[in-house]
Formats: C-alpha cells, sequence, structure tokens
C-alpha cells in the first residue's frame, strides 16, 4: 500500500519507432487516475526512448518523449508493443538497453508483442508468458526457452508482467494498481475509465465471435436469445422454430451465415459462457454445468479438455494466479 509520507513510484514507459499507440496511452491512462484523486500522487509518470522527442507510434501519430538517461532507476518499466518489435528484436544495442533498465526496476512489463523484446532480451528465459495471440507462435517458435501461454489476457512470473494485445495492457495496468494501491483505489480507476474491473489475468483472448464470419446481421437477436438460453435444450429443431424456419433449412442458411453449424456454434457458446464463469466466479462446477446447458460437471470437463486440452479446475487455479 502507499503511504502518505511515500515518494511517487516511477513509471516509465518505452517506445520505439512504429509502437503501437494504445499500448502505451492505455496503461498511462490507468495510472493516471489515482495520480488524480491521491495526495500525495502515488505515480509519477514518464514517456522514454533511445533518442527523446517525438517517437512516431504505426497508425502515424507521434508521442514525446524523453530521452533515456544513463543509469536510469525505475519503480515499474512498460514495455509497449507494435510492429516495430520486428526490427527491434533483432537490435542488439535496443535489447542491451532494455535488459539494463530491467535490472534497475522492481517490476519489468510489457504490452502486446512488447513481450517478444522482452524475450529477445534473455528476460523471460524458463519463465512463463503471454502476448498478443497472433504473436504466440511466432514468439514460441523463436524463443523456445519461454512458457508462452497464449490463451491469457496477462502473466505475472515473479517481477515480469506481460500482457496479451493492445487493450489488455489496460487489465494489466489496472492489476498493477490493485498490486500497489489495493482493489478499490483499481475499481476507481476502472470507473473513471469506463472499463471492466477487471479481467482476470487468466482468462481467454479469444472469443466465440471472433472466430465466426457473419455475412450480415441477419441471425445477431436469434445468437442473442441463445446467449440468453444456454441453459435450454438448445436442439436444432427448437433454434430454427425461433428463427421461423425449417430445421432443414435453417441449418443450411446458418452454416452458410457462420461458417459452422448450429451445434457447434452452440457449444463454443456454452463454453465461453462456462470458462467465464470457472474463471470469474466461485460457483461449483456442477452449477455452471447447469447454468450454461452442459447439465453435470464430467460432461463440461470433456468439452473443455476437448477445446482447451485442460479441465475445468486447471483453468479456475490459473485464473487466479
Amino acid at each position: 500500500m502507499f503511504s502518505a509520507n511515500a515518494q511517487p513510484r516511477e513509471i516509465g514507459v518505452f517506445v520505439f519507432d512504429d509502437f503501437q499507440l494504445l499500448d502505451a496511452a492505455g496503461p498511462i491512462s490507468v495510472f493516471e487516475m489515482p495520480v488524480r484523486g491521491m495526495s500525495p500522487p502515488p505515480y509519477h509518470l514518464t514517456v522514454y526512448s533511445m533518442a527523446g522527442g517525438a517517437v512516431r507510434s504505426s497508425s502515424g501519430v507521434s508521442m514525446c518523449s524523453e530521452k533515456l538517461p544513463d543509469n536510469l532507476t525505475l519503480d515499474t518499466l512498460v514495455v509497449s508493443g507494435g510492429e516495430g518489435t520486428r526490427q527491434a528484436m533483432h537490435d542488439k544495442g535496443f535489447l542491451n538497453v532494455i535488459r539494463d533498465l530491467s535490472s534497475r526496476t522492481r517490476r519489468t512489463t510489457s504490452v502486446c508483442s512488447g513481450a517478444v523484446l522482452l524475450a529477445a532480451a534473455g528476460l523471460l528465459d524458463g519463465r512463463r508468458a503471454t502476448t498478443h495471440w497472433r504473436r504466440c507462435p511466432d514468439m514460441a517458435r523463436h524463443f523456445p526457452e519461454v512458457n508462452v501461454e497464449a490463451d491469457r489476457i496477462f502473466v505475472q512470473d515473479g517481477k515480469f508482467w506481460t500482457s496479451a494485445g493492445i487493450t489488455a495492457g489496460i487489465d494489466l495496468a489496472l492489476a498493477l494498481v490493485e498490486d500497489d494501491l489495493g482493489p478499490e483505489v483499481a475499481r476507481r480507476a476502472a470507473r473513471e475509465l469506463v472499463v471492466h474491473h477487471r479481467r482476470h489475468g487468466g482468462q481467454s483472448q479469444f472469443s466465440v465471435m471472433q472466430d465466426v464470419k457473419l455475412l450480415s446481421g441477419r441471425f445477431d437477436p436469434l445468437i442473442d436469445w441463445i446467449r440468453a438460453h444456454l441453459a435450454s435444450d438448445l436442439k436444432v429443431e427448437q433454434i430454427a422454430e425461433k428463427a421461423g424456419m425449417s430445421p432443414r433449412n435453417f441449418a443450411r442458411v446458418f452454416r452458410s451465415e457462420t461458417g459452422t453449424t448450429p451445434a457447434r456454434f452452440v457449444e463454443k457458446l456454452r463454453l465461453e459462457s462456462a470458462r467465464q464463469h470457472v474463471e470469474t466466479t466461485g460457483l461449483s462446477l456442477n452449477q455452471i454445468a447447469r447454468k450454461t446447458g452442459f447439465g453435470d460437471a464430467e460432461r463440461m470437463r470433456m468439452a473443455f479438455i476437448r477445446a482447451y486440452g485442460q479441465p475445468p479446475m486447471v483453468l479456475r487455479r490459473q485464473g487466479r494466479n
């Protein structure tokens, strides 16, 4: 916790050419909220780069930065990600700077593909980490010493905190604020930003709707209805009746519209809902299974193993780490 006589914690956000703007701005905005509301302010925020001055993001918008001073000591280092990581990960001088900076920080953190830079600097060897789902296979291939956990919002391993794609940096920063100042301060920051407080680190990066290529909004009301009735016996006949179509025609049109069958789509929605309950509530597995339409915990467990390679209780433990 933060005492009234404590000095502000120094938060340094490290950017580079072609960084992702929100990777820096998201955490900065989170850390700003306690600064506004507490006296003395608990954080002092600075954006750093190798040369200082305006640094161009991948969007073309630049962010002002200070030149990285020698022997800088920080409480928390935040390494942003972005397309520029693809070049920076091969720059030995740049990686030496990150390694040196990290040696003088209490916490070293990354947003999105910033984890690739930490890995390239050798800081994540033998550790668990995550990054944007699209970069996870590439990261695992280039850095086999890192235990890449692709399906996580953020991961803490010792002093190292890594987060998934872009907006997950906000979740990470809220977790850091909670770690420093307690859950109530983090909740206030989340309310000010109008974001959830908070997606737990173990929550999935993925959503069913990310995998579904809807050709139109034709079935949007039906999908909302299915989500609200997962505990029902959602056979094709029942869903087709709700859609006002014959079962055969509905199955054909639904597959054409979504790229999957109604039965597979329902199971994906049930899995997504069940996983959220497993990771964020204290409900028993039988309660969750009934609530999400699996009927019993064993049937749900088998569905989890098929989909995620792990049973629900393992994911529940991970979600609380």
